[in-house]
């Protein structure tokens, strides 16, 4: 057996980097806790098929274990995130390769339209940070072809329509709640979302491990950031000093929820204010969580009461997902997870032979060559 001259203080680093502790490494690798923690102090050898499998486990790239000293690594674009003790110190390994993954699409993608001789959708950088929210919104209903007042349909349905006005813009919309598969789950404590602006091929991606009452009001926060042309990985924190963060927020916040609409059904004399809720989600058709969130950017009610009521919504939306055992199927799941536009384009390229498979399964979240036939029939191709 060959050793692999590694550097174990790599081993350690490599496991808290994607979250493991010992003991959850030690079993995901089938060993015993004893070996893992010979192998990180350096007093067992590895073998280069043992740290081969390790790097795997670990999703770090096999070479990084060799390296004298950890990697800076920063993210490929700007961190928004609520400074403090509520984020992660650093980003995780599933953020970083998940940011990895949009680059690689959007590169693909402005080739494609490029090749294509397809305009540019001239939206990113419409507007600037200094610009105001209420000019943004018009314009982002103009774009959209929405009115100040649209019919919206219960909130769940104006999220997937507003996407699709949004797609049909030229703006690439991603959503899942894990990378590529469900044992990289994403941390909605690290982020909800974020956005890549670019001339040709503007994406949005939501984390949807998220409640999905507050994915929609993370869909206009990140079309915000699209709007005034400037990339980001967004938290939502409501007590951001950002100014990109601030506008944003209040885009997203004017744009779901106008201000002077709002105020005119607020009932301030009701005993409880969640009494609320009810009606207004109604009217709007939004998620109670936006309207809580509006009611707070009004000074309608404390930002304890908002935390409290958002901590409530986290634990009954992670009680339900644990009850929920049903589910669409891989291709539908893969068709909401991954923008229709970008997947139609990458299908069309490589059922007509443009492109290899095994390039167009790297650009498809990994999907198996013999699937595309598949998910073309499912994308309606």
């Amino acid at each position: 057996m060959t050793i692999a001259n590694i550097n174990p203080a790599m081993l350690s680093w490599s496991r808290e980097r994607a979250g493991f502790t010992l003991e959850k490494l030690a079993q995901k690798c089938g060993i015993s806790l004893e070996r893992l923690q010979e192998w990180e102090s350096g007093q067992q050898p590895l073998t280069f098929n043992q740290a081969m499998a390790f790097a795997g486990k670990v999703h770090v790239p096999f070479g990084y274990l060799f390296l004298p000293h950890p990697p800076d690594e920063q993210l490929p674009i700007p961190d928004l995130r609520t400074i403090g003790s509520k984020g992660p110190l650093r980003p995780s390994a599933e953020l970083i390769d998940l940011l990895k993954v949009m680059l690689m699409r959007q590169e693909w993608y402005r080739d494609y339209l490029q090749q294509q001789l397809i305009a540019a959708p001239n939206i990113s950088g419409r507007f600037t940070v200094g610009s105001s929210a209420n000019a943004i919104v018009e314009d982002m209903r103009h774009k959209l072809n929405l009115p100040a007042h649209p019919t919206r349909g219960t909130w769940e349905s104006y999220y997937n329509e507003l996407i699709k006005r949004i797609e049909d813009l030229g703006i690439l919309v991603m959503r899942a709640p894990y990378l590529s598969h469900h044992t990289r789950p994403f941390n909605v404590d690290e982020f909800r979302g974020f956005a890549i602006a670019d001339d040709f091929a503007p994406i949005i991606f939501i984390n949807h491990a998220d409640t999905p009452g507050a994915r929609l009001f993370t869909l206009i926060h990140e079309l915000g950031h699209i709007w005034i042309g400037q990339s980001g990985v967004s938290d939502g924190g409501t007590s951001t000093h950002r100014q990109e963060e601030i506008l944003c927020n209040a885009v997203a916040a004017e744009f779901l929820v106008p201000a002077s609409e709002f105020l005119s059904l607020w009932n301030t004399y009701k005993e409880n204010w969640r009494e609320n809720l009810a009606p207004l989600e109604g009217h709007f058709h939004v998620s109670c969580w936006v309207i809580a969130r509006r009611a707070l950017t009004l000074q309608l009610i404390s930002h304890e009461d908002y935390q409290q009521f958002i901590q409530e919504q986290k634990l009954a939306h992670q009680q339900r997902s644990k009850n929920d055992s049903g589910g669409p199927s891989y291709f539908r799941t893969k068709k909401a997870q991954i923008s229709p536009s970008f997947s139609r384009a990458v299908l069309s390229q490589a059922l007509s032979g443009q492109m290899l498979l095994r390039e167009a399964s790297d650009l498809l979240d990994g999907m198996q060559p013999s699937r595309l036939s598949k998910f073309a029939e499912e994308m309606g191709l």
